[in-house]
């Protein structure tokens, strides 16, 4: 089964709906008007019912089959937010929005899901009920949670559900997933470090904060190195240093540091942040100062499902003619929420030749639309056939 003739017949309409959505970016839980335009055109579509304000913004619309002999309902879920950062593509329909893009390709998830829900609206050639699931906030909102605690699985009677990412560099048409772990668990830190201020051309009068804070630095790397175990993986990044002063002659009070930690392996995750908040204290006692560490959990690990994991292999293969197994990848993925709520997998489809997500110059491939709508459908249609 290659991809959907529908959708060969729909692919200018979705792409201007693509385009529209990409000229229009929302950030986080702002995305008010994709959310309007959504839940228009589910309804349009003749969706049985559509709600809005699940997960703040969030959407769902319900579609039901030519039969419901078993009460199956499968979710299907693609992310709306855009990232707040500025577009560089030159295209004709770039960012009307000053600060805001596209730039991870939630504007093709949410046409290709939406090119998906037409034609199951058209069709409804299974047995059950599918749920479309169009969330805000994945870029660091964690608007998957915010939809599952809101109860979104339970209200909708959800079984299953599954999600689609692009992946740049991987050829249209194909697709690339994996087993168990696929993306990581998501952490950041922040770093509070207090020494004592003073006069720079009087250093020992002072507790300097700076040299505190590049000291901790270099130790913090040693966690990796030293304290994982080489076969599992982990990574510790310090991608912010401020301190408290930006004067040429004044030792600073005060010096913050911020990072994120990426692991895959709770036990892991567990021994980083342990060993992070023993290496941060001692090293400013040594030198003199104070220093306290705030760590959060943004998202757990992404983990697919073997059962679903193989049947979404099963799927790709039928519409691609084969289906690529997807590297361990350090980015995270909040969907990784709905997956700890319900069974499913997340699948990669390939955006080709592109630039790299969150890059300014990045741009989803509308040829990649047919393929991912053709396996979103396909999805409902194989696992719940009609009776």
């Amino acid at each position: 089964m290659p991809v959907k003739n529908r959708f060969a017949e729909l692919h200018a309409e979705i792409t201007e709906w693509r385009r529209d959505i990409h000229a229009h970016p929302e950030v986080l839980y702002e995305t008010h008007r994709t959310s309007a335009l959504v839940a228009e055109k589910l309804k349009a579509f003749g969706c049985d019912e559509v709600v809005t304000g699940i997960g703040r913004t969030g959407v769902v619309g319900l579609i039901k089959g030519k039969s419901d002999t078993k009460g199956n309902v499968i979710g299907l879920r693609a992310d709306m937010d855009a990232l707040p950062m500025a577009e560089q593509t030159g295209l004709d329909y770039a960012s009307k929005h000053e600060g805001a893009m596209h730039a991870c390709g939630h504007d093709g998830h949410t046409a290709m899901l939406l090119g998906a829900a037409k034609y199951l609206s058209e069709t409804r050639n299974f047995d059950g009920a599918v749920a479309v699931i169009f969330q805000p906030a994945e870029e660091g909102g964690n608007g998957a949670l915010a939809m599952v605690e809101d109860g979104m699985m339970e209200r909708f009677g959800i079984k299953e559900v599954y999600g689609m990412h692009n992946y740049p560099g991987l050829p249209v048409g194909e697709f690339a997933l994996r087993k168990g772990p696929l993306l990581a668990a998501v952490d950041f830190f922040t770093i509070e470090i207090e020494g004592k201020g003073g006069h720079a051309a009087q250093p020992n009068k002072t507790i300097d904060p700076t040299m505190i804070g590049s000291q901790i630095h270099l130790a913090l790397q040693s966690i990796v190195s030293r304290n994982v175990d080489p076969i599992d993986r982990a990574v510790l990044s310090v991608t912010s240093f401020q301190t408290g002063s930006d004067v040429y002659n004044v030792i600073p009070h005060t010096a913050t540091l911020k990072g994120t930690v990426r692991t895959f392996n709770p036990d892991t995750q567990d021994m980083v942040e342990a060993r992070m908040k023993e290496v941060v204290a001692g090293v400013a006692a040594t030198f003199g100062g104070t220093a306290k560490v705030d760590y959060q959990r943004i998202t757990p690990a992404t983990i697919n499902w073997d059962e679903q994991a193989a049947f979404a292999q099963e799927v790709a293969t039928a519409v691609s003619g084969s289906c690529h197994e997807a590297p361990l990848k350090m980015g995270g993925e909040d969907f990784s929420y709905m997956l700890q709520a319900r069974p499913g997998a997340f699948i990669m489809v390939g955006n080709g030749d592109s630039a790299a997500l969150h890059h300014p110059e990045y741009n989803f491939n509308d040829e990649a639309i047919p393929h991912g709508s053709s396996f979103l459908s396909e999805v409902i249609e194989r696992r719940m056939p009609a009776a």
